[in-house]
């Protein structure tokens, strides 16, 4: 699935849900089944900053497409991370770089989180696609 696509579907999810705390409960379960980070990434280096709960983040390629694991200390905040690496996970560096994430503001994410949730969703997003263009580069200066 494209990532649009891939957004389209989350817009449908939370669109089951009437009000937001049916919506925290499935963020909450999302944060129970994220694909959990190996225990040698739960280092400072892998910790996004901007992020008021610890959230530890890693990417690697395979094949020339980017996957993603994470885990963080906070429940919703794990699944909002899961909701991003659903959304990222398995795509090139390009699709990722060009994703404009707009499900974030048509699910309601951002204007229902807390100010400093909303921060550190914007630099889950923003680490994401820094180490998409980190791959980027790296494959174009090996092609080079």
């Amino acid at each position: 699935m494209t990532i649009p696509e891939l957004q389209e579907q989350v817009v449908s999810e939370f669109s089951l849900f009437d009000d937001w705390m049916d919506k925290y409960n499935y963020l909450i379960e999302m944060g129970r089944s994220i694909p959990i980070i190996d225990e040698s990434y739960k280092t400072d280096q892998y910790v996004i900053t901007g992020c008021q709960s610890k959230v530890w983040l890693h990417a690697e390629t395979r094949d020339g497409k980017i996957f993603f694991s994470a885990d963080s200390d906070a429940i919703i905040t794990k699944g909002i991370v899961n909701l991003l690496i659903r959304m990222l996970s398995g795509h090139t560096p390009d699709e990722i770089l060009n994703a404009d994430m707009d499900f974030i503001d048509k699910v309601g994410l951002r204007e229902h989180l807390s100010p400093t949730r909303s921060n550190g969703l914007t630099s889950m997003v923003k680490q994401m696609k820094l180490y998409a263009l980190a791959f980027k580069t790296k494959s174009e200066s090996n092609r080079g």
